[in-house]
């Protein structure tokens, strides 16, 4: 267990440090499609002005619940906007920390699922394939379905899906490498 539990906090520190690595860094700049210094204050503008009374939140713009919205939905343009009304500083000490928790708990979940496994698949290339298939298999279907389903762009969502898929396969691989009993063998 305690082998277990120390593979989870180094598995989560791997996947933080992956995800400073792509969101941390100027790399991240490749996510995000750019605006001007002028069209950019205009939209600027017009988000302060439309979605602060309502608050911090996501919205979808227009919204196709009404009549009215449906027909400018089926029109176009579309934008599902996620909105914070308060701004934050770019690299946000705050969120950080507590992003730094959920890596913690993400590798720790990770931990204990490929320990549930570990005495019965106890050679490392398979726990490997297990590992990043996982990965695989998760971040497809929530990063890429995204732009399918929500007929967005592509590039946020492939960006996304590489930072997040690196960082757990990262994470599952050390954890099925160092932390998981040994020839079916529990430490």
């Amino acid at each position: 267990m305690a082998k277990t539990l120390l593979g989870g906090v180094i598995a989560g520190v791997a996947l933080y440090l992956v995800g400073f690595f792509f969101w941390g860094t100027p790399l991240s700049q490749l996510a995000f499609n750019k605006l001007g210094d002028a069209p950019t204050a205009v939209a600027h503008q017009a988000l302060a002005q439309t979605l602060t009374p309502t608050g911090t939140g996501t919205y979808l713009i227009p919204t196709p619940d009404s009549a009215q919205g449906s027909v400018l939905y089926g029109k176009g343009p579309v934008a599902t906007v996620h909105f914070n009304s308060s701004g934050f500083a770019a690299m946000d000490s705050g969120a950080l920390g507590s992003g730094f928790v959920v890596a913690l708990i993400t590798g720790l979940l990770i931990a204990f699922a490929l320990g549930t496994i570990g005495s019965r698949v106890t050679d490392f290339f398979s726990r490997a394939r297990l590992a990043i298939l996982f990965a695989l298999a998760i971040t497809f279907y929530i990063e890429i379905g995204q732009p399918i389903f929500n007929h967005f762009g592509f590039g946020y969502w492939v960006y996304l899906f590489l930072s997040d898929f690196i960082g757990l396969s990262v994470a599952g691989l050390i954890v099925a490498r160092w932390f998981l009993p040994r020839g079916g063998i529990q430490s």
